[in-house]
């Protein structure tokens, strides 16, 4: 007798629950903010792209570009990081006069539920990280390119980009853990599991 008849067919490790479950995870929660997440950032990254075509004011583009780094900066901080991932961070004075940063994560529920939703963590993340980098080239091509007048508007683009990924990334590793140490540690994991 064949060994093959008494064994039945099951999915692995349930991956047909694991699909009905990943299909609710992905499912965007908040589109809205998810939408002026990202639509700011590529606007203003547009606008510098495409702004010596449409018009020869240099003071309108300039405006325009800062206009919209700033209503990213405000979108992301106040609204879409709370929202899509739960996190937030902001300054805070003492009645000493003394100023503080705080960072904090939206707490895990008892049940163990994520509030946000994987879709939305990675076009949070997504945006964060990739926006700042094209601000980045952006800055090395004026300042090699002898477009001085270009840098300035490109350096707040890297500021106000880059204020938002560092304090969103000091939120997910916590306030009190070091940076270099997480990250050295991290790579060190990595090389001993190869």
């Amino acid at each position: 007798q064949d060994s093959s008849d008494d064994i039945e067919d099951v999915s692995l490790f349930d991956a047909d629950d694991d699909a009905s479950r990943r299909s609710k995870k992905s499912k965007i929660r908040h589109p809205v903010a998810s939408f002026f997440h990202l639509f700011f950032r590529v606007s203003a990254i547009v606008v510098y792209l495409l702004c010596e075509l449409l018009t020869s004011s240099f003071i309108a583009c300039m405006v325009s570009i800062i206009l919209l780094l700033s209503c990213d900066f405000w979108a992301v901080k106040n609204v879409t990081g709370r929202l899509m991932v739960g996190l937030r961070w902001w300054n805070q004075v003492d009645d000493d006069g003394r100023s503080h940063w705080v960072f904090e994560a939206r707490k895990v529920s008892a049940q163990g539920g994520k509030a946000s939703s994987e879709a939305e963590s990675r076009i949070f993340w997504l945006g964060l990280i990739t926006c700042p980098m094209i601000w980045v080239i952006f800055a090395f091509s004026a300042l090699f390119s002898f477009k001085v007048k270009w840098l300035a508007v490109v350096v707040m683009g890297v500021v106000l980009q880059g204020a938002n990924l560092y304090g969103y990334v000091r939120c997910k590793v916590g306030s009190r853990k070091n940076l270099t140490s997480m990250a050295t540690s991290y790579l060190g994991k990595q090389f001993l599991r190869q």
